[in-house]
């Protein structure tokens, strides 16, 4: 027997959007929210969460069992997509292309919203110009254990050195631990540009406040706040304005005037609270596209750095190596000598050595021709004494993994430090997964456990590399 069909119709801009299953819980914990809720909290805010996504190609980011699970990403527009609703074909560092949807109104807002997209995920690009940003993006992102007031600090100083280069910053709360500082651009400049320019402030505020801003990209060196320079690179995107995050209050990432940052606190911006306080002030951000400013200085500034001896920082995993970019490779996983590739660009390789050895015993060359043997394979000298507890599409089952561990060894749990636990969130093309290690500097020598077995070790690139099919992308 057919199941009643409990859909909503709304009616928004002139258009009907369905609303399925309003009734689905969204939220069940300290809040409670269904999916209807949701889709009113947007329909309310409507004018501020647009302005940071119109015009904008967006990575959908569903939600589709509700905040109190996992989501997964889309970037492709649902073949039911309405008519009335915009895309834009993008292209993607891998060479690959998709049509992404555009929100331009209220209407196409409330009908990614019923796809599950809470988080709004829009790229710093209008659809008019895809290869220029008009927004760069600082995002301030805390280790564990990092107090909300030295995010704050660090954002003012943030905007210290913006203002000083020329620059109008905005900023907001990012709904979870941190803030993001936006500032609109001219769309002159290309990603890489961009990011570069956004290096040259991680650094800066490094060099500001040592110990307290960082902005290192391998975790394992991180102190204090991180500011996120990757996120500025192409098909990188940022939660906007209003979005709402998986958190157990609905707490949604806030825009703010800056004198209200000092004081602030992450936990007052929820779904249940925004509507009140966007009718009373309106956005804050309202206007932003006011004060697109050029990058002229800010690129300056990292060509003194460049000068000084300070060159390319890591990519993103996914991005092919860059000319200039210093080795990917973690530092607790750094080789202690020449890396095996460039000691095969200096002789000729392990293949071409084989095959001239060959040669020479057949008679068809001479010794004297022979190539000189590349020299063997480094071992690689670990600068960090990182074990590796769990790896699982599933966190809680990671965590739970992580917590046996702990039980197990309960002498080196105790020296642990909250900076120590490093939670990897692992995103492949059609996966999230997560990887828990342990740092154990901090544990006496005498206590710490060795490697053991990964427990639990679902690694879903596992099937990748060893030749067994993929889901695909999403």
């Amino acid at each position: 027997m057919p199941k009643p069909d409990t859909s909503e119709t709304l009616s928004i801009d002139g258009h009907s959007v369905r609303i399925s299953s309003p009734d689905k819980p969204y939220f069940t914990r300290d809040v409670q929210l269904s999916k209807l809720d949701i889709v009113r909290y947007f329909v309310s805010v409507a004018p501020g969460a647009l302005l940071g996504i119109r015009d904008r190609p967006i990575v959908l980011k569903r939600f589709v069992d509700g905040a109190e699970k996992d989501p997964f990403y889309q970037k492709r527009a649902p073949s039911d997509t309405p008519e009335w609703v915009r895309k834009v074909t993008l292209s993607f560092p891998s060479g690959r292309t998709a049509d992404e949807i555009v929100i331009d109104n209220t209407a196409s807002l409330a009908w990614i919203v019923n796809l599950g997209c809470m988080e709004l995920h829009p790229h710093p690009v209008r659809s008019g110009d895809l290869d220029h940003p008009d927004e760069l993006r600082i995002d301030l992102d805390p280790i564990p254990g990092v107090p909300w007031d030295d995010v704050r600090r660090v954002a003012l100083e943030v905007k210290a050195l913006l203002e000083e280069n020329g620059l109008t910053p905005f900023v907001k709360t990012s709904g979870s631990r941190g803030m993001h500082v936006n500032v609109r651009i001219e769309p002159r400049w290309t990603f890489t540009e961009v990011r570069r320019a956004a290096l040259a402030v991680s650094r800066a505020i490094e060099r500001r406040m040592p110990g307290v801003a960082t902005s290192k990209w391998w975790k394992e060196e991180r102190q204090g706040v991180f500011l996120d320079y990757n996120q500025n690179a192409k098909d990188r995107t940022t939660a906007s304005a209003y979005s709402v995050r998986p958190l157990p209050d609905a707490r949604v990432s806030a825009p703010l005037q800056w004198d209200e940052v000092a004081d602030c606190d992450a936990a007052d911006f929820t779904v249940l609270t925004m509507p009140a306080r966007f009718a009373a002030i309106g956005d804050p951000h309202a206007d932003m596209d006011a004060h697109a400013g050029s990058l002229e200085s800010l690129l300056a500034l990292a060509a003194r750095d460049e000068a000084e001896g300070l060159g390319d920082a890591p990519w993103p995993p996914h991005f092919a190596k860059q000319a200039g970019e210093p080795s990917r490779v973690q530092p607790s996983k750094a080789k202690s000598a020449t890396s095996f590739s460039t000691q095969m660009e200096e002789g000729f390789g392990r293949q071409r050595f084989r095959k001239q050895a060959k040669k020479i015993q057949e008679g068809e060359t001479s010794e004297a021709d022979a190539p000189k043997k590349p020299a063997a394979r480094k071992t690689r000298a670990s600068s960090k004494p990182l074990l590796i507890i769990a790896q699982s599409p599933d966190k809680p089952a990671a965590e739970a993994g992580l917590a046996r561990w702990k039980a197990a060894h309960p002498e080196a749990a105790e020296h642990l430090q909250e900076a120590d636990v490093l939670v990897d969130r692992m995103r492949g093309s059609a996966y999230v997964w997560y990887r828990i290690r342990v740092n154990l500097e901090h544990v006496p020598e005498a206590l710490r456990p060795p490697q053991e077995a990964i427990d639990p070790d679902d690694d879903p690139t596992r099937k990748w590399r060893e030749g067994e099919p993929s889901s695909g992308e999403v």
